[in-house]
């Protein structure tokens, strides 16, 4: 697909190693109390997988929680030695097909964890990731297998969340949300019940019962307050409630993870607030750097700056296109059937709605988020 060339940055084709004009220019800050593991750690961990293990999992803990892609390389460093022997350690490749999606390299992570899984066929956390790759590509069918697998060794609940998760995008949106809301939680983990607590909220709002969403997105923030993707979603509901200042009450402190950035330049806009020219010129940077790296991570991100900070929709409408070749989640459609209306040009949406409607994936914003901006 053609890009749009007003104002859309690069892609990779295109992408040029960025040159500092200066040794003085400042390139990237780090978020606050973000560090490095010592040099030793690193050489120990170059030695010794159990040293190895556990710092990248940390690494990639700190990705999620700062929003700081940095530390996925991080993670890939300590790893890297260990997953080009000749017979890798699983959990070492479930690692790295971790860091993979984070990536969007989604067929690469899928092919890491067909390895892992061939050598080690009974571990939970292979499946849940295989599971969680093929939802974002729009793999539905193939996802509920791979939680069949996870329902065989991992606890029974664990396994019934990860079902009742792809059934709630595959034509059994309300019976799933009416499975998990009654489930019980008692023999899960505080993390596993964050998790529940986030996929209900998302069936919530794909029902439109955006209060309940409310309450099951403060739910998991009590228990993962790091979660950003739980806070974004959060975020999202109250901008279409029209309830900005809210909103930036919950981003408070965010803006160094772009994805919070966003919602916060989107909630300054409503409230015509000064501080959106900082958060638009932070933003732009940050897209025109992935373009220069050539990245597409946070294209989603860049679809709906370009729609609802820029108003810009049909260099959206190109970018959301563009983002729905690689990645098929509910909010990849959202932006793109929004930016698409907002173009004039419907029409371009048609082959999403048409896929939506042969997968049964069920999304009542799809029909009242553009009669909210307007």
């Amino acid at each position: 697909m053609i890009v749009a060339a007003a104002g859309v940055l690069n892609t990779p084709a295109a992408a040029r190693p960025y040159i500092p004009v200066s040794d003085a220019q400042v390139l990237a800050e780090l978020p606050a109390g973000a560090q490095h593991a010592e040099l030793g750690a690193r050489r120990i961990a170059r030695e010794r997988i159990d040293v190895a293990l556990p710092l990248a999992q940390f690494y990639i803990s700190r990705a999620r929680a700062s929003g700081d892609l940095r530390f996925l390389g991080y993670a890939e460093a300590v790893l890297v030695s260990w997953v080009r022997v000749a017979t890798p350690d699983p959990a070492a490749l479930v690692l790295q097909a971790t860091i993979q999606q984070s990536r969007h390299e989604f067929e690469q992570a899928l092919n890491t964890l067909d390895r892992s899984i061939a050598a080690r066929r009974n571990d939970p956390q292979a499946w849940l990731t295989r599971a969680t790759v093929l939802r974002v590509l729009g793999r539905y069918a193939e996802a509920a297998m791979s939680c069949e697998q996870l329902a065989h060794y991992a606890d029974p609940a664990v396994g019934m969340i990860c079902q009742q998760s792809v059934l709630g995008l595959h034509g059994n949106l309300a019976s799933a949300y009416d499975t998990l809301s009654r489930m019980s939680s008692q023999t899960l983990t505080e993390p596993e019940r964050a998790w529940r607590a986030s996929e209900l909220g998302e069936m919530a709002v794909r029902l439109g019962q955006e209060a309940d969403a409310e309450r099951w997105f403060k739910m998991d923030l009590a228990l993962s307050p790091h979660d950003f993707y739980v806070r974004a979603a959060y975020a999202d509901l109250l901008l279409r409630q029209r309830r900005p200042q809210e909103a930036l009450t919950l981003l408070r402190d965010q803006e160094s993870v772009e994805p919070l950035l966003l919602r916060m330049a989107i909630a300054q806009r409503q409230l015509h607030d000064p501080g959106l020219a900082r958060s638009r010129a932070l933003l732009a940077a940050a897209f025109e750097a992935e373009g220069l790296r050539g990245e597409a991570i946070h294209r989603r991100e860049q679809a709906r700056y370009l729609l609802e900070v820029e108003a810009r929709p049909r260099q959206s409408l190109e970018v959301a296109l563009l983002n729905w070749a690689v990645q098929r989640e509910p909010d990849d459609a959202l932006v793109l059937v929004n930016a698409a209306r907002a173009a004039g040009s419907p029409q371009r949406a048609q082959p999403v709605l048409d896929y939506l409607r042969v997968q049964g994936l069920r999304d009542a914003r799809l029909y009242t988020d553009r009669a909210r901006q307007s």
